[in-house]
C-alpha cells in the first residue's frame, strides 16, 4: 500500500477516535481537570490506534513514515485541538532519541510508543529569544556521572511528562554552536523543581529549576558537545509540524464562520449576502490556501531527504511566515465575522482562535523568521 493511502486511513482513524473521545465538550471538561494527567485522549492514541509508532523508522518498530506521518497526524490533530502531548513527546522527544540513540534512549522510546511515557523537550531559556543555540543551563562532571545547574523557560506538556530531554552547555559562551548536550532527566529526580501553569489555549506549560542535579553517565544522549545539529533539525520538524497542526485549527475556524454568516442575518439579509464579508472571506480564504500550499511543498521536500541543514532552515522558516500570517488573518477574522460571542468560552470558535495565536509565535514568530531567511539568502550570496 502507497505511504499516501497509509496516511489517509491513519488520518480518518483518528479523527474518527478524536471525534467519539475529545469532542468539544470533552475538551473543556479536560481543560478542567488537574494539570499532572495528560488529555484523556492521550493514552488511546498508542493502545487503541498504535499511532505513535507511525513516523519511527522500521528498525525501531516504526511503519517507517518519518516526518509525513507527523504533518499527517498534526494537521489531524490540529482540527480537534489536540497536538499536545504529541507535538512534545513524539515531534520533539522521539525525534531527539531516535537521532541519539543508546541504550536509554532505546528503552524509553519503546516506553513513549507504548504509551507509557510522556517527553518534554526542555530547551528555551528566559534570555534564548528563539535562539537555537542560546543555552546557559551548565552541566559539568561530578564523579563518574554528571551535574546539571540552570533554568528553562515556557517548558510546554511538562506538568505531563514523565521525563525531560534537557539541553545544556559544557563550555562556551551561551551562544556558541559547540558544547551543547542533551541529557535525559526523569521527572523525579532530586533537585529538579517544576512551576506548572496553564497557557491561554488550554495548553500546559511549566518553568523548571535545576539546582544541583545529579545524573548518571548514562544520562547523557549521544556525544558530549555536539547536540546542536540535532536540536536544530528536531526545532525545524516540530515549526513544520505546528505549521501543518494550524492547517487543521484553521480549517474548523473557516468552516464555522462560513456556517455563521449564511445563518446570521442583518437588515433582513443573511451576513453571507454583503460584500465586505464575502471580501473578508476570501482574503481568510487565500491566507489558508497559501499555507497549506507551503507546508505540504515544504514537507514533501524535506521527506524526500537530500536537503543540506541550511535548506531545511530557510524552506521551513518559509512555511512558518505563512502559517503565522495565514493564523493572524483567519484567527481575527472568524473572531470579528462572530461578533463578541466569537470570544466567549462556549463558543468554539474562540477556543480555536486563542490556539491559532499561540502558533503564531510558537517556535518564533514572523519577524524572527524573515530575519532567520534573510540571514540564510546572505550567508548563501558570500558562499557563492
Amino acid at each position: 500500500m502507497a505511504h499516501e493511502d497509509t496516511l489517509a486511513m491513519l488520518q480518518d482513524s483518528l479523527a474518527r477516535y478524536l471525534e467519539d473521545r475529545h469532542g468539544f465538550e470533552a475538551r473543556l471538561a479536560a481543560l478542567r481537570a488537574a494539570d499532572t494527567a495528560p488529555p484523556p485522549f492521550w493514552p488511546g492514541l498508542a493502545r487503541e490506534l498504535d499511532l505513535l509508532r507511525a513516523a519511527l523508522p522500521e528498525d525501531q518498530g516504526g511503519l517507517g513514515l518519518g516526518l509525513a506521518a507527523h504533518l499527517a497526524i498534526m494537521e489531524t490533530l490540529g482540527a480537534s485541538l489536540a497536538a499536545q502531548p504529541y507535538l512534545s513527546t513524539m515531534v520533539l522527544g522521539a525525534g531527539l532519541l531516535q537521532r541519539r540513540p543508546g541504550a536509554a534512549a532505546d528503552a524509553l522510546l519503546e516506553q513513549v510508543v507504548g504509551g507509557r511515557a510522556v517527553l518534554a523537550f526542555a530547551h528555551g531559556e528566559p534570555e534564548g529569544r528563539h535562539s537555537r543555540s542560546w543555552v546557559q543551563t551548565r552541566l559539568a562532571r561530578a564523579g563518574e556521572g554528571w551535574r546539571l545547574d540552570g533554568r528553562k523557560a515556557v517548558v510546554h506538556a511538562a506538568p505531563w511528562a514523565s521525563h525531560f530531554i534537557v539541553s545544556a552547555r559544557s563550555e562556551g559562551a551561551p551562544d556558541a554552536a559547540q558544547g551543547l548536550s542533551l541529557l535525559l532527566v526523569p521527572r523525579d529526580t532530586p533537585g529538579l523543581a517544576l512551576r506548572a501553569y496553564p497557557l491561554r489555549d488550554g495548553d500546559r506549560a511549566a518553568e523548571l529549576a535545576f539546582d544541583d542535579v545529579r545524573l548518571p553517565p548514562s544520562a547523557l544522549l549521544g556525544e558530549a558537545g555536539a547536540a546542536l545539529p540535532q536540536i536544530e533539525q528536531a526545532l525545524d520538524e516540530a515549526t513544520l509540524a505546528v505549521c501543518a497542526e494550524s492547517l487543521g485549527v484553521l480549517r474548523r475556524l473557516l468552516r464555522d464562520t462560513l456556517d455563521y454568516v449564511r445563518q446570521r442575518k442583518q437588515f433582513g439579509a443573511t451576513l453571507s449576502s454583503f460584500q465586505v464579508v464575502q471580501h473578508r472571506l476570501a482574503d481568510m480564504h487565500m491566507a489558508l490556501e497559501q499555507a497549506i500550499a507551503l507546508t505540504h511543498q515544504v514537507g514533501e521536500r524535506l521527506a524526500a531527504g537530500g536537503v543540506t541543514p541550511a535548506e531545511r532552515a530557510r524552506a521551513v522558516s518559509s512555511a512558518k511566515v505563512a502559517a503565522s500570517k495565514a493564523c493572524k488573518a483567519v484567527g481575527q477574522g472568524a473572531v470579528q465575522l462572530h461578533g463578541g460571542m466569537g470570544m466567549t468560552e462556549e463558543l468554539a470558535v474562540g477556543h480555536y482562535m486563542r490556539r491559532a495565536t499561540l502558533i503564531e509565535g510558537l517556535f518564533g514568530p514572523v519577524s524572527w523568521h524573515l530575519r532567520r531567511v534573510a540571514d540564510l539568502a546572505d550567508l548563501a550570496e558570500d558562499a557563492a
